[in-house]
């Protein structure tokens, strides 16, 4: 680790505390010259740090850059064995998963980017993904479990999102099926999943994540601004922080997946049960009702059969594209 990554390292186990540049120095076993070249390199990317005769550098609460020995702070469990990559700009953080993949990429790595040039979310569409308001990252899975169980991880990252979100904001965020989490009426993460099959052994060779949370972000594109919105403003609370506890959730529930029992949570969080909804099926519009989501997460729903009788189907990702009726969020 070079003596940047480490006065960082130490500064964000510190933020807001003075430490001066003599214990720097002392604890990494390098000069005053040396801690005085990495404080003024990290303020070139942009680190808030103060300075101050005889009290030393302190990291300003409000400096909210996405670095890696931020998010290792508050690593824990499984999450924390786990490599971790942070870059500044990327076309995509799943597309650079994909390329990493085919490099050999480890089980567990995870990619974020303050900034997303070619965002992708659902569907083909594009995921808007401006520099330093966001959290754009992928975590890459080699699954140890068959098709049906991997269908699963959209599902589990959806919990471990609204689990993240509660564990460091004060906001109780929903989950519209399958994969978006809304807070106030309002869409503030987005999660595509895509699979790398083997074909020739017929299984899935790798799953890659895509979790993109809004976090405060105030424009938005006119196409998406009546349906978008940010988590939090004015928190104080840096990113770094968000990252941990929705990675630190996302793989206490992973280590379990197998047994389903995140679906309760997923159900109690769901806005769209007991609700009259609009599937968009083969191109038509069909009225229907959403009365539950199975243990494999697909949306259960009563919906009229052609003889005009009221039937049960159940929907699987990516099958359909829904939104609630009376002009409720899509």
């Amino acid at each position: 680790m070079s003596v940047k990554a480490e006065v960082l390292a130490i500064l964000e186990a510190n933020r807001e505390k003075s430490i001066s540049g003599e214990e720097l120095a002392s604890r990494l076993q390098v000069s005053r010259t040396s801690i005085w070249k990495a404080i003024k390199a990290l303020r070139e990317e942009g680190y808030e740090i103060e300075a101050a005769n005889n009290r030393g550098y302190c990291l300003c609460q409000t400096s909210d850059i996405l670095n890696e020995e931020g998010i290792r702070l508050h690593l824990e469990g499984l999450a924390a064995d786990y490599p971790l990559e942070v870059h500044k700009v990327l076309d995509s953080t799943n597309t650079e998963c994909k390329r990493r993949v085919i490099e050999g990429a480890p089980h567990g790595l995870t990619i974020l980017a303050e900034e997303q040039t070619a965002g992708r979310g659902r569907l083909g569409r594009d995921f808007y993904s401006p520099a330093k308001t966001g959290i754009y990252m992928s975590i890459l899975v080699h699954p140890s479990m068959d098709g049906s169980d991997a269908m699963l991880l959209t599902t589990a990252a959806s919990v471990a999102v609204c689990r993240g979100l509660t564990k460091v904001l004060p906001v109780e965020p929903q989950i519209k099926w399958v994969n978006d989490i809304y807070l106030n009426g309002k869409k503030v993460c987005g999660i595509l999943t895509e699979a790398i099959s083997n074909f020739e052994m017929g299984k899935i060779d790798a799953v890659i994540v895509g979790i993109g949370i809004n976090y405060r972000t105030e424009e938005f594109p006119e196409d998406i601004k009546d349906r978008a919105g940010a988590v939090e403003t004015t928190s104080a609370i840096p990113r770094n922080q968000l990252v941990a506890a929705v990675l630190n959730a996302f793989w206490e529930i992973y280590e379990h997946i197998g047994d389903r029992e995140f679906i309760k949570e997923y159900r109690r969080r769901s806005m769209v049960l007991g609700k009259d909804i609009c599937i968009l099926e083969k191109g038509q519009w069909k009225e229907a009702k959403a009365v539950d989501v199975n243990d494999d997460g697909g949306l259960v729903i009563q919906i009229e059969n052609p003889d005009g009788s009221i039937g049960q189907r159940v929907l699987q990702t990516g099958e359909i594209t829904l939104r609630l009726k009376n002009g409720q969020p899509e």
